[in-house]
């Protein structure tokens, strides 16, 4: 190496030296393999996942499929932390070397309705349904229907969560005016308990460990959320029960609310494809060794995930569509020339 200048030869042989299957593509051809025969190999089998922050579910269930699905050059995972369900959608349209992204079941209909992404439906699909999360609305005295919240203070999480996203589309559906905070929960909470705000949103599977310490004096309780037709569009009605939550919930008066699933959501490649190919072999292999992710040390949410289930609003991804027919060539124009 000449004044510091790295040579082609000497990266590709630095490369071989760092990591041996690198140096496959030489011994196979006989020769040093080139940057981009390199480069072809790395992206062949890559897809990338985009998922959450690192302190929630949606990186633990990336990190898994990773685990499980890597197979050496032929298919390789990337996990990504995301930036919520809102912006993963946008990275899975728009971002290079995104092709799957974990978001909530209710993100593309926020998207639709909110038109933060032109052509939403026709660039997203999904893969499969997750697990379901809950919406809990946690009040204080005086609150006992969603529409009393009308002008009051309701703390959503922070600005740009899922939390945020599907609060302000339950509230907007229902046609309901709360005047929204952007707390971090545990803030919220305190001030709940203070009663400097009416109620606090959170999107959470049941049960969640915050509101586990409530002492059944505390003066607070979930408010039911009711199912009409346009929420069931999108959502799924559950509820909040004594077993989940026994100092917050009566025995015999479960709390009705709505779940949102978490969704594998994947670009609509077009069959034939590169891309397209990509994906199909990361859906053969995920749904070949699903059983894998049904075991320790995978996430124990897993046990809730049905292949089988739909998903309201989405189409799903179809791993063995047929790329479309080419193009009929137009007939030449006879010539009736001399």
């Amino acid at each position: 190496m000449r004044d510091g200048a790295v040579g082609r030869r000497d990266l590709l042989a630095l490369a071989a030296l760092a990591w041996p299957t690198l140096a496959r593509p030489a011994a196979a051809q006989g020769g040093a393999a080139s940057l981009s025969a390199l480069t072809a190999q790395a992206n062949a089998g890559t897809v990338g996942v985009v998922s959450g922050g690192v302190d929630g579910t949606y990186v633990r269930i990336a990190a898994d499929l990773a685990a499980v699905l890597d197979d050496g050059d032929r298919l390789r995972v990337l996990p990504i932390i995301g930036r919520g369900s809102v912006q993963n959608l946008s990275d899975i349209a728009l971002v290079r070397g995104v092709d799957i992204g974990i978001v909530q079941s209710d993100a593309l209909a926020f998207v639709r309705r909110r038109r933060l992404l032109a052509g939403a439906e026709q660039m997203i699909q999904y893969i499969a349904k997750l697990y379901d999360e809950e919406l809990h609305v946690l009040a204080g005295p005086g609150i006992g229907r969603l529409q009393d919240l009308a002008g009051r203070v309701v703390n959503l999480d922070g600005r740009g969560s899922g939390t945020a996203m599907t609060a302000s589309l339950v509230l907007e559906t229902l046609g309901i005016a709360a005047r929204p905070a952007f707390d971090p929960q545990d803030v919220a909470l305190e001030k709940l308990r203070r009663g400097e705000i009416a109620a606090l949103a959170y999107v959470a599977g049941k049960p969640t460990r915050l509101f586990a310490g409530l002492p059944p004096d505390s003066g607070l309780h979930f408010v039911p959320v009711p199912m009409t037709p346009a929420l069931l569009e999108t959502h799924l009605p559950s509820r909040l029960g004594a077993a989940e939550y026994p100092l917050l919930v009566p025995a015999d008066a479960p709390v009705d609310t709505l779940a949102v699933g978490a969704v594998m959501a994947v670009y609509a490649w077009q069959p034939g494809t590169e891309r397209h190919r990509k994906v199909a072999a990361f859906v053969d292999a995920f749904t070949a060794k699903f059983e894998e992710f049904l075991r320790p040390p995978r996430h124990p949410k897993w046990r809730e995930v049905n292949l089988q289930a739909q998903v309201p609003g989405w189409v799903r991804f179809d791993p063995r569509a047929e790329p479309p027919p080419p193009p009929v060539p137009a007939r030449r124009p006879r010539s009736w020339g001399p």
